[in-house]
């Protein structure tokens, strides 16, 4: 392919997926001014292509997308310069469609379109290649958030290591289910007495068999250590009943996971995504860049899981507690920023969702996983659910 003529659209999936399936020697997105004048917007689109080995030149060609007449003038002057030219009409506005189909009509110009429903390209006219073919490309976690002109930073936890964790993190959900009613406080004890010591942070813990908490004190749950030693998280422990307490941290990272009340609930569905086998990239703690030049003053959001599985993405939020309506509206606001449009999200949450939560979840289109759920060993199956 030539020249592929591409309608820039707010959804970043359908501005870089024709692109990237069949590498054009060059890409002419005809886009409003105010994108012709955005260097974000431009560049957002050069470096996710760019990191795909997409080598092609790229040009932006200032139209009225809401005047079919002048789109029709820039599709006829970019067809004028370059020739061969190939009409992407996935993205765009109705009156650029309309153009397109004029000019179609008048010169004869291919044109194909990219089905979401069915992820897969379809010829609208003179388009072979794009006869009914379906899309066998596979985003990243990362790729979602460059696209958008964002990008990924590193959260609390090393996604490149968790895969020696594997196998505790069923048993550490277990546990929690066990202690469920005073995980906060088994937490909170974990925090005081592991506290860093002139602000060296140590897998070694020496500390009192009560410390004080954040509503008063908070004494040791000797049955939830011992289980943590049998389940390997702790080393070396010694308790001296109503004295003192002495263990060691398995390493630093688990350490992290003790003194984080939602951690025991992102690792496990972290896990229970792996175990489905039907995405294609899943990470947690995957903190996200809106500006994508990572300064240190740019807004940025934690996702606890996030999955894809072909070029749609999976926006899953964990509450070990009640879930606020609030969490659900920072939700949809990162999946509808980041996901193309085509993007699903869900909250799973270690507590029973009330009706006016779940009410206002369905409203926004996000599926909810509850406690019961969790009891009854259905995470895995409402996941795949979530996939289909």
């Amino acid at each position: 392919m030539q020249t592929l003529i591409e309608l820039y659209d707010d959804r970043p999936l359908e501005n870089v997926l024709a692109t990237q399936m069949f590498l054009p020697k060059r890409t002419v997105f005809l886009c409003t001014r105010e994108v012709l004048s955005s260097r974000f917007k431009q560049q957002a689109i050069r470096r996710y292509l760019a990191g795909k080995g997409c080598t092609g030149e790229i040009t932006f060609v200032q139209a009225d997308m809401y005047s079919a007449g002048d789109v029709e003038r820039a599709l006829e002057e970019v067809i004028g310069s370059y020739g061969e030219c190939v009409m992407d009409i996935t993205g765009g506005t109705d009156a650029a469609l309309f153009a397109c189909g004029a000019i179609n009509a008048r010169r004869g110009t291919p044109a194909f379109t990219y089905s979401r429903k069915a992820n897969c390209f379809y010829s609208i006219h003179e388009a072979p290649f794009g006869a009914q073919m379906p899309c066998g490309l596979k985003l990243s976690v990362e790729d979602c958030f460059i696209m958008a002109g964002g990008a990924v930073k590193q959260g609390r936890v090393d996604n490149a290591v968790l895969y020696k964790y594997l196998g505790f993190f069923k048993p550490f959900f277990d546990l929690f289910l066990r202690y469920k009613r005073e995980w906060t406080s088994i937490v909170n004890y974990m925090q005081r007495a592991s506290a860093p010591v002139n602000g060296e942070i140590s897998c070694e813990v020496d500390a009192p068999y009560s410390v004080k908490g954040d509503r008063g004190m908070v004494q040791c749950n000797e049955q939830a250590l011992e289980a943590l030693r049998r389940m390997g998280f702790l080393k070396q422990l010694s308790i001296e009943s109503g004295r003192r307490v002495r263990f060691r941290f398995r390493d630093l990272q688990v350490r992290a996971w003790l003194r984080d009340i939602g951690s025991v609930l992102e690792t496990y569905v972290y896990k229970t995504c792996l175990d489905a086998k039907v995405f294609d990239d899943v990470a947690t703690s995957v903190v996200v860049d809106w500006e994508g030049d990572l300064k240190q003053s740019n807004v940025t959001n934690e996702l606890d899981v996030m999955t894809t599985r072909g070029v749609v993405p999976f926006f899953i939020s964990c509450k070990t507690g009640e879930i606020k309506t609030e969490a659900i509206n920072e939700l949809a606001v990162l999946r509808d920023r980041f996901g193309s449009g085509v993007a699903r999200a869900a909250i799973v949450s270690a507590s029973k969702c009330q009706h006016i939560t779940r009410h206002r979840a369905n409203e926004l289109d996000i599926s909810v996983i509850d406690i019961e759920d969790l009891k009854r060993g259905h995470l895995e199956e409402r996941l795949k659910a979530l996939a289909r």
